[in-house]
């Protein structure tokens, strides 16, 4: 291997460590006069020795900065050879060539990385000297660094783009000169760099270990005593990377024998358990390795030993198909039934990635695991009908497998190669004997299934091999009704082409038209009408098609029921028709239809609301504007004498309000109780909506049948603002009900003391007596209010009155 000299004169080229003889630093000879002026060498030889007063007095007199000896060598590389910053940093300041070459084709940064001059390397790259050029027999500055073992600038180099790939005309990298040399900490920076860019970044040791570099890994191991390597408990060579991971869990990764043999000499763990508790046997077992797995178990490893979720090393030597792993396992005595947490087998593995070698050697070990299930009672018949492994589910088949065989929730095998679309798998399980009829815990059969999932050839193979196609689940869903309500088109043509009972009905009495009309399909709706579905069937609630449609605002699929005859005045059994439906959801396309379809504008449901009603209640504007304009009338009431105009008060919705104004609505209508909308409006507190309701004449007087009147009202509930509005319409402040209480008697009773200010201010008879002769204070008193009482007395009320 070459090693760079600092003598300019010569090069050595060694090939045998044995004979590497390097020339120590002191005896480096400068022929520094040689073809060189006084003036010329003088600047030399005091770039040389450090003297920057010198170095000075000659860059003011002229002297080209960059000339250089017989050899090359300029002040600068003199300057960077002995470390002297000072003038290095002159020097460059003032121009001096960063990247100048010797005769060898040496730079500046070459040759003060060969030194180790630290800082001068720092100032050199600072003032971009090429951190990657090489000299004639292709040596870089890291090389060189490498080579004599300095550490800090080998790390330097590197953090700022040096490439460790760069090789010497012979074909020798940093790594390969720092092995040579036995400089362990820089074969450890070496490695280090080398994984960057990758996901993990790996210690030293285990690159080695990824590399199967022996030699690397020998060095690194001699190292372990320094103090700056990574230890672990139970030496160097079971350090590990922040996943847990051992240097021997590496190797048996990449199936690097020599390494491996290295580490397990050198006392590596064959057990250590990493994250996840995974053993070196794990690992060379999944990636197949089976000259690691020899070398593990030799060595002592544990075979049945298991990480978290409970998998030995056979189990990851199934699953990823390692037959020649399994077989080797199985021999050295691993044990087949062992089971993960969920109770999976080796041979579920198999299964789960179609291995059918390795499944064959595992039921040549032992037939009876054929049968064998997980905690949810999944064979491997089940796992290989899941993933669609036909080669493993013959070989299970030919094995004698259960087929029908159920999982927890009653799945077959069967059920599962429908779910997934496993067309070969059902062929093969009918093959051998599948029960097409079998249920699930919930009723399911294969076909409801394959049928759900919309796996059309499934679905005429089960029919030709005699599925029930109306059979019912345990919510009395046939197929059909699970191909609507999943919106399989092909599924729902096809199962009414084989005879499907078109209006069967399931619990709650939904029949398909009722499901496909709810999810909005209109080719179903369409399919299932031309079968000859009834288009007025209603379910357990009375909900027909069209008033499903009219819910849910699907305008075609009510166009296309009606234009089969649905009946538009049904009522579901809360006496609802499509169009109040309509008003309640806001669905104005649906409700426009209805009405120009012929539905009653005026049409009276449960308590005789009307559509209007309904529209008030739920604030839905563009409705309540639609029924008027159709003729809807604003005085029809429901069963509580209220009108549409009742329940926009109360809701305090203006803008219908003033709507239901505009088409004549009567603000002094009346309910059974003789409340009017001004009533409603008052006792809520909604003031704009009683400023609105007086603007159109609605009498500030009116009095209920116990004669409470507005007022009244605004007292119980502190609603001085609403009282405001009705005194500046001339309020009566003393009017009575048929017991004689007045407003201010109502106000004392509840405790409502700014509706009793507000009553004082305006004069109300503080003194004045119902019909068994109770004053306002009585009222205030009898209910303990204190500061009430207290303001009555203030303003003239009389203590001494007696009541009857």
């Amino acid at each position: 291997m070459p090693i760079q000299s600092t003598n300019e004169s010569r090069a050595v080229s060694i090939s045998r460590p044995s004979s590497i003889k390097l020339p120590p630093m002191s005896a480096v000879n400068y022929p520094i006069y040689n073809h060189q002026s006084d003036g010329n060498s003088g600047f030399l030889r005091a770039a040389r020795a450090g003297n920057l007063e010198k170095v000075l007095e000659y860059l003011r007199s002229s002297i080209d900065i960059n000339t250089s000896n017989a050899n090359g060598l300029n002040a600068l590389h003199l300057a960077s050879k002995e470390g002297h910053v000072n003038i290095v940093q002159e020097l460059l300041s003032r121009g001096a060539n960063v990247n100048a070459a010797t005769k060898k084709g040496n730079t500046a940064l070459h040759i003060a990385s060969l030194a180790g001059q630290e800082e001068v390397v720092k100032l050199l790259v600072q003032y971009n000297a090429n951190i990657n050029c090489q000299s004639q027999n292709g040596f870089s500055p890291l090389y060189m660094a490498a080579q004599e073992n300095h550490i800090e600038v080998v790390k330097f180099l590197l953090a700022n783009g040096a490439n460790q790939s760069l090789a010497t005309e012979d074909g020798f990298t940093p790594l390969a000169v720092s092995l040579q040399q036995g400089h362990d900490k820089v074969v450890a920076i070496l490695l280090e760099n080398d994984s960057k860019g990758s996901k993990v970044r790996l210690p030293a040791l285990h690159i080695a270990a990824k590399k199967n570099d022996t030699k690397a890994a020998a060095l690194l191991l001699q190292g372990e005593s320094q103090p700056d390597l990574n230890y672990k408990e139970g030496g160097f060579v079971n350090c590990t990377t922040k996943s847990g991971f051992t240097p021997l869990h590496i190797a048996a990764h990449y199936g690097n024998l020599e390494v491996a043999q290295l580490l397990i000499a050198r006392g590596a763990d064959v057990n250590y358990a990493a994250s996840q508790n995974i053993t070196p046997l794990h690992v060379a077992s999944k990636w197949g390795k089976d000259n690691i797995v020899k070398l593990l178990l030799e060595k002592g490893a544990q075979i049945d030993a298991k990480t978290k979720d409970g998998l030995t090393p056979l189990h990851c030597a199934a699953r990823s198909g390692h037959d020649q792993v399994v077989d080797l396992l199985l021999e050295s005595g691993a044990p087949f039934g062992a089971k993960t947490k969920n109770g999976l087998s080796a041979l579920h593995m198999a299964a789960q990635g179609d291995h059918v070698d390795a499944a064959r050697i595992l039921l040549y070990y032992k037939s009876t695991l054929v049968d064998d299930v997980s905690s949810d009672y999944l064979s491997a018949l089940h796992v290989a009908s899941h993933c669609g492994n036909f080669n493993v589910a013959k070989l299970l088949c030919e094995r004698r497998a259960d087929v029908n065989a159920k999982a927890l929730n009653g799945f077959s095998c069967l059920h599962i190669a429908c779910k997934k679309n496993r067309l070969k798998l059902v062929e093969l399980l009918i093959a051998n004997d599948a029960d097409v009829e079998a249920r699930t815990e919930s009723g399911l059969t294969s076909l409801h299934v394959a049928s759900f999932v919309g796996s059309h050839e499934i679905v005429i193979y089960l029919l030709q091999h005699g599925a029930n196609i109306d059979s019912n689940t345990v919510r009395g869903e046939t197929p059909l009704h699970l191909a609507a309500r999943n919106n399989q088109i092909d599924i729902v043509q096809t199962l009414l082409n084989y005879g499907a009972t078109v209006d069967a009905k399931a619990k709650e009495a939904q029949t398909c038209l009722h499901l496909a009309t709810r999810l909005g399909n209109i080719e179903i709706v369409s399919l299932l009408l031309k079968a000859n579905a009834f288009v007025d069937s209603e379910t357990k609630d009375g909900y027909s098609s069209l008033h499903i449609a009219a819910k849910e605002g699907h305008e075609e699929i009510a166009s296309l029921l009606i234009d089969h005859a649905a009946n538009l005045n049904l009522f579901t059994k809360r006496n609802f028709s499509a169009l109040h439906i309509c008003s309640k959801y806001g669905n104005i396309k649906v409700a426009n239809l209805l009405l120009q379809k012929g539905a009653s504008p005026d049409i009276q449901g449960k308590n005789d609301l009307t559509p209007l009603h309904c529209a008030v209640h739920y604030n839905h504007s563009n409705i309540a504007l639609l029924l008027l304009q159709h003729g809807a009338s604003p005085h029809v009431t429901a069963r509580n004498g209220y009108t549409p105009l009742h329940i926009a008060a109360k809701k305090n919705v203006l803008d219908i309000a003033e709507m239901l104004l505009e088409y004549n609505a009567n603000t002094n209508a009346q309910s059974t109780g003789g409340f009017t909308p001004l009533h409603l409006s008052c006792q809520d507190g909604h003031s704009d909506m009683t400023y609105l309701l007086l603007a159109n004449h609605a009498d500030p007087n009116i009095a209920s049948k116990c004669h409470l009147t507005p007022l009244h009202l605004c007292a119980q509930e502190d609603r001085v603002k609403c009282a405001e509005a009705l005194v500046s319409k001339q309020a009566d402040i003393n009017a009575q009900t048929l017991s004689g209480y007045t407003s201010l008697h109502v106000a004392c009773h509840f405790g409502q003391i700014n509706m009793v200010r507000y009553l004082l201010k305006l004069g109300a008879n503080v003194n004045i007596e119902t019909n068994l002769m109770f004053t306002p204070l009585h009222s205030a008193a009898q209910q303990g209010h204190v500061m009430i009482v207290k303001l009555l007395l203030e303003n003239g009320a009389s203590p001494n009155k007696t009541n009857k």
